[in-house]
């Protein structure tokens, strides 16, 4: 191969890598809701692919929140905020997976363990219009949280791979599904 052409195959190859790199920053930005539902901030959340689309109302210190992750539909999601700590225990969160009647569902739980019981409970603080829906390979959350106190907020997201009697099974305790939790700032994105 000339000297020419490697030059040409390397600058193919970084050319390429750098489109498939922006194509894949987009995808939180560029998403498109099947109810053309529309977010002004979002994020593309560093572990399980997930992404974190939000509305801040000022006025009322509420978040309109959307969270999406790559799912079957026999698996299950989840998302939420830990008032207290930076990580799983002491979380308040929503999870959604498809119920055995077929429909899929979404209600609040608290984790205040590392074996949490994954039943329907109310939160330390106000959330309401719940709504989850399956499309695209992707589980979705939908909801307003708030009024919340401050803005910048310690938020976790999960995926886990089972559903067993209407209650989601443990995720793994390994790679990704431990290392899923960050801060947000709803105000400034």
């Amino acid at each position: 191969m000339s000297s020419a052409s490697q030059s040409i195959w390397i600058l193919w190859f970084i050319s390429t890598s750098l489109f498939f790199r922006v194509v894949s920053a987009q995808t939180c930005s560029n998403y498109t809701f099947s109810s053309n539902k529309l977010f002004r901030s979002c994020s593309n959340l560093p572990y399980l692919n997930a992404n974190l689309h939000w509305n801040y109302i000022a006025s009322t210190k509420k978040i309109e929140i959307a969270y999406r992750a790559p799912q079957t539909s026999n698996e299950w999601i989840a998302w939420g905020v830990n008032p207290t700590g930076t990580g799983m225990a002491g979380s308040q969160v929503i999870v959604a997976f498809r119920h055995s009647n077929g429909s899929m569902i979404a209600y609040p739980t608290q984790l205040k363990s590392y074996k949490p019981s994954m039943q329907p409970g109310s939160l330390s603080f106000p959330v309401s219009n719940i709504k989850t829906e399956y499309s695209s390979n992707e589980i979705m959350i939908f909801a307003v949280i708030g009024p919340m106190d401050n803005s910048n907020v310690n938020h976790v997201w999960q995926a886990g791979s089972s559903v067993s009697n209407d209650v989601p099974l443990m995720h793994p305790a390994s790679g990704d599904n431990v290392q899923s939790h960050g801060s947000v700032d709803f105000l400034s994105g």
